[in-house]
């Protein structure tokens, strides 16, 4: 008996210091914007080296479609967020707060064609199908759409999923132009050989920020700021941004500075004039 309960106390306390080793990880999640694969070989480095040298473990979440990436996100279940559609007005609910913002260059809302494509001005795609990541899809959705709206264009949109996933669309030909970031958008036309047409342009705006749920303890949320941000200061670091990098065909200068939701009042602008009733 003396064993058995021994044997019952054993099990019961690895099962306790799993569960509590398990409650210490924190869920970051990312914008579903590329594939699932790119996704990871891109971020689990980065995350791997901030958790050597913050002790925080930051556990990788990626939805299939931008849409599902959003619900979660409306619904606050991930600690740490990368996306821009916080700023959503669906999204006040869960209060993520930004701390940290991409030293990449701006995004910006583009509407591209293919290089060879007959379509050489906006207003020629009058009633003609465009495609968009998704309705939730801040410079890929949003902000081409409003432009569209105030110059009287209507079109037919057709959603791809996410950004990638358009622009793959636009690629094969099933949409005759899209609505696109900027930034992705060359980036994906460089890894795939890809030429194109940019049609218009819009603004702008900072690049997706990483924001904090404000249920996760501030001690916790400021290692990873920290972390994070001092990247580019450490050689280990700076490598593991150029190589995560250099999988997506990301030009520089990479890593992360100090931010706050004061760096993103253009979002919170945009959102409360847009023409753009869909958005969600």
């Amino acid at each position: 008996m003396a064993i058995r309960s021994l044997l019952v106390f054993l099990v019961s306390a690895l099962c306790w210091i799993s569960n509590a080793q398990a409650s210490d990880a924190y869920s970051f999640g990312v914008l579903s914007q590329r594939s699932a694969v790119l996704t990871a070989q891109y971020w689990n480095p980065i995350l791997d080296y901030v958790q050597q040298r913050s002790g925080v473990e930051l556990r990788l979440k990626v939805a299939r479609t931008a849409p599902e990436s959003n619900a979660a996100t409306e619904r606050g279940e991930y600690d740490f967020v990368y996306s821009n559609t916080i700023f959503l007005p669906a999204m006040a609910e869960a209060n993520y707060q930004v701390i940290l913002r991409p030293r990449a260059e701006a995004i910006a809302g583009q509407i591209v064609t293919l290089a060879n494509s007959p379509i050489h001005d906006l207003h020629e795609l009058q009633g003609r199908e465009v495609g968009f990541p998704s309705l939730a899809a801040f410079v890929g959705y949003a902000v081409p759409m409003d432009h569209l709206l105030r110059e009287e264009i209507q079109v037919n949109p057709v959603f791809g999923g996410n950004q990638e996933g358009i622009m793959g669309q636009l690629k094969a030909g099933k949409v005759i132009a899209a609505g696109v970031n900027s930034l992705v958008m060359r980036d994906f036309a460089a890894r795939e050989q890809l030429q194109y047409r940019v049609l218009w342009q819009s603004v702008p705006y900072n690049n997706l920020p990483i924001s904090a749920h404000p249920r996760v303890p501030a001690e916790v949320v400021n290692k990873v700021r920290q972390a994070i941000a001092s990247m580019n200061d450490d050689p280990q670091g700076s490598a593991v941004l150029k190589t995560s990098a250099a999988i997506i065909k990301q030009k520089p200068p990479f890593g992360f500075d100090l931010a706050d939701q004061s760096d993103y009042q253009s979002y919170v602008d945009f959102y409360r004039h847009t023409l753009v009733n869909d958005i969600r």
